[in-house]
């Protein structure tokens, strides 16, 4: 069975927006902003693909292998596109007041076809954090954009992965 997808956002997740975040943080420029970045997060990602399988969900797009992987340690990932997507039939409604918080769920989901995944990010919309939490194929975990990804975080994703909903057989 294949490992349950972790969709991972840059900033607010690894580049914290903090303007004095904790130790440990490294100043870079990339793309023409300065971005924080901490060794350690590798070391996590690192760690966390032990049971997952990572994949940016930022919208630095391409940008994410081409300038953080090497910085933070990790081999290239899949990249969901998220720039520019636009709504295709079958999408779930985006109420107006999450369009923005929201605009990576469709494209999340119409990558990960039906596969468990878990989703990091400093913006998602408190409405879809609360419905999976019904969900064991689901798990949505947002950080404080301030101090991005922080090791309870870690332990959270690798204590319980989402995995695949079986129902019971008297359900079938």
């Amino acid at each position: 069975m294949p490992r349950p997808l972790l969709y991972v956002d840059v900033d607010g997740v690894l580049n914290p927006a903090a303007p004095y975040p904790d130790d440990g943080f490294e100043p870079h420029t990339m793309l023409g902003y300065d971005v924080l970045l901490n060794p350690r997060h590798g070391d996590w990602l690192r760690e966390l693909a032990g049971s997952y399988e990572l994949c940016w969900a930022t919208t630095w797009q391409d940008s994410a292998n081409e300038l953080l992987c090497p910085v933070l340690g990790l081999p290239e990932l899949p990249v969901v596109k998220v720039n520019g997507y636009r709504r295709q039939p079958g999408d779930p409604r985006i109420r107006l007041m999450e369009l923005f918080s929201g605009a990576k769920w469709a494209p999340l989901l119409r990558h990960a076809q039906g596969r468990p995944f878990a989703w990091i990010d400093d913006v998602i919309p408190p409405r879809l954090v609360r419905n999976s939490l019904l969900r064991r194929d689901r798990l949505l975990l947002r950080t404080d954009p301030a101090q991005g990804l922080e090791r309870h975080h870690v332990d959270r994703l690798l204590r319980r992965p989402p995995r695949r909903w079986r129902p019971h057989p008297a359900d079938r």
